[in-house]
């Protein structure tokens, strides 16, 4: 008889890093950390949408890591986790575009004040490249739950 753990559908050890779609925990790792770094590196006003970014990138790097080292040691083993890596995976991706569509309003905002000031505009670029990579990581969040979510029906 068939064995319908999730032992059969989830990596452990060194196999999640070549494993799909359990090889996006690093680049997930990787972009939601750039995403924190570029965001604190501003001044962050206005502070309440700002806030929510960084919450969210925060969340989710925390919330990746320990995923990872979740899956590195093998406690993912039990029956329900299947169905929990798609769910964690959706609700970042999720968050995250939420955090994307509040970053890039916010830096068009900065845009018109940019032409002002030589330090605004370097608070510019780099709310800017907080918008690309946030969207990076909507992107692969979103990958990651919906190829984690057919894992999980296969289970």
């Amino acid at each position: 008889m068939a064995s319908t753990t999730s032992g059969d559908f989830l990596p452990t050890g060194a196999r999640i890093f070549i494993s799909f779609p359990d090889i996006f925990f690093i680049p997930e790792w990787v972009i939601g950390g750039l995403v924190w770094i570029l965001v604190a590196s501003t001044r962050v006003v206005p502070e309440n949408p700002l806030g929510w970014v960084m919450f969210v990138s925060i969340f989710c790097f925390v919330g990746t890591t320990l995923w990872l080292l979740i899956f590195a040691c093998g406690g993912n083993q039990s029956s329900f986790w299947p169905g929990l890596d798609a769910g964690f995976h959706f609700v970042a991706a999720v968050f995250y575009l939420s955090a994307s569509v509040v970053l890039a309003y916010v830096t068009i905002q900065i845009k018109t004040l940019s032409v002002l000031d030589a330090e605004i505009l370097k608070i510019y670029r780099l709310d800017i490249s907080a918008v690309v990579m946030s969207h990076v990581a909507t992107l692969l969040y979103f990958i990651h739950a919906i190829f984690s979510a057919i894992r999980w029906k296969r289970a």
